[in-house]
């Protein structure tokens, strides 16, 4: 098969653990597929990623090839590939824009970023690198709470033409207006913000909808996390949150039986603790009700190393973009969305995506259904505000 070209906005963590992932089953088979969904998708495998460009705004990965940068600081993930060939492809500068925190300038140590000062690059200069480096798929990374930055770069591949996944939390494949821009121009886009492959966010929606599944009453509930990485310490600053805690607390309302007061769910990013580095811990509680109204309650503790857990759904999620590049299929993907990402345009139970997915892949149908997401879009805008 050829490769499936891709770049790459921010060369943080994630971005480390997907490129460690690519070398790291290049010598695999069908036998060896610890870690994956799917090792084969319609004869692409993991190993037929290949870089094609990078961005990211830190002067110590800006210049570097792509396999050296990823183990630059504020870098700090689990190391599980350690022999990465050179791909002959050299970290350029970014778009700042809101992509870099006021905050972080006053942590000064190799944990945070040493923002660059090169010149910015244009928008015509990123459709350019795009265009010119046979990308078909951006792939966003940037830190919670960039929104114009997000915009900026889906801007971008519209323009020059790519796919787009949105691993965060802005709003682009869920906004109606942003999605029916890529469904003009037939290019297809997966958001919004990655599921970890088994994290937070995905255990506490199994757990929720076998709560519902099981004839429990879910009264209330919490989900509070804790990291080392630049992702929490950037959260940090409230006001980058607010998507982010939406994203995360509709995941797992859509799951529910019935939808939970505000007062009664508190999801989202807890607290940064520096020794933890990519390590992060989630804490859930979860109370209920059960026959003859006799109250439960289960507490669970999560500890995951946080980049690893997005990389294989990154894999199959670009594959996926790849199936519908190939056959001419553009706009929102509603399956891989719903069964990749915390915040699709749609949300399905984790058990119907799944079977979306499985049908795309084989397929290239998505299921059609007159199931209408449990909070929409405006709702939740209403609900930010």
């Amino acid at each position: 098969m050829a490769k499936i070209k891709v770049a790459i906005i921010g060369v943080g963590n994630c971005a480390s653990s997907l490129m460690q992932g690519i070398y790291y089953y290049k010598d695999g088979n069908s036998q060896d597929t610890i870690g994956l969904m799917h090792w084969d998708m319609n004869g692409y495998r993991p190993f037929d990623i290949e870089v094609a460009a990078a961005f990211d705004v830190d002067k110590r990965k800006i210049g570097k090839d792509v396999n050296e940068a990823i183990f630059e600081r504020p870098n700090c993930t689990t190391v599980f590939c350690k022999d990465m060939p050179k791909t002959g492809v050299v970290v350029k500068m970014g778009k700042i824009l809101d992509g870099f925190s006021d905050h972080m300038k006053k942590y000064e140590d190799d944990y945070t970023f040493i923002l660059s000062d090169e010149p910015e690059p244009t928008k015509q200069d990123i459709v350019r690198i795009l265009k010119e480096s046979g990308t078909e798929i951006l792939l966003n990374y940037l830190p919670v709470g960039s929104e114009e930055a997000t915009k900026f770069y889906a801007e971008c591949a519209l323009d020059a033409r790519v796919a787009f996944i949105n691993n965060m939390p802005v709003f682009i494949a869920s906004n109606p207006e942003w999605a029916e821009k890529f469904e003009e121009k037939n290019i297809p886009i997966i958001g919004d913000d990655i599921k970890a492959q088994l994290g937070a966010t995905i255990t506490h929606r199994v757990l929720t909808d076998l709560f519902n599944k099981r004839g429990v009453k879910l009264e209330r509930t919490y989900q509070l996390n804790t990291g080392g990485n630049t992702d929490f310490l950037n959260m940090h600053q409230s006001s980058r949150l607010t998507s982010k805690k939406i994203s995360k607390t509709e995941a797992v309302q859509a799951v529910t039986a019935d939808r939970l007061a505000d007062r009664d769910i508190h999801i989202g990013p807890s607290d940064y603790v520096p020794w933890q580095d990519d390590n992060k811990v989630c804490f859930i509680r979860m109370e209920g009700r059960l026959f003859g109204d006799v109250p439960m309650n289960l507490e669970l503790r999560l500890s995951v190393e946080d980049s690893p857990n997005s990389a294989g759904v990154a894999i199959d999620s670009i594959r996926c973009c790849k199936l519908a590049l190939d056959r001419g299929k553009g706009g929102v993907l509603y399956g891989p969305s719903a069964y990749f990402c915390k915040h699709p345009p749609r949300q399905y139970t984790d058990g119907q995506a799944y079977r979306m997915v499985e049908q795309f892949i084989a397929e290239g149908k998505e299921l059609v259904t007159d199931e209408k997401p449990n909070h929409t879009y405006e709702e939740m805008q209403q609900t930010a505000k």
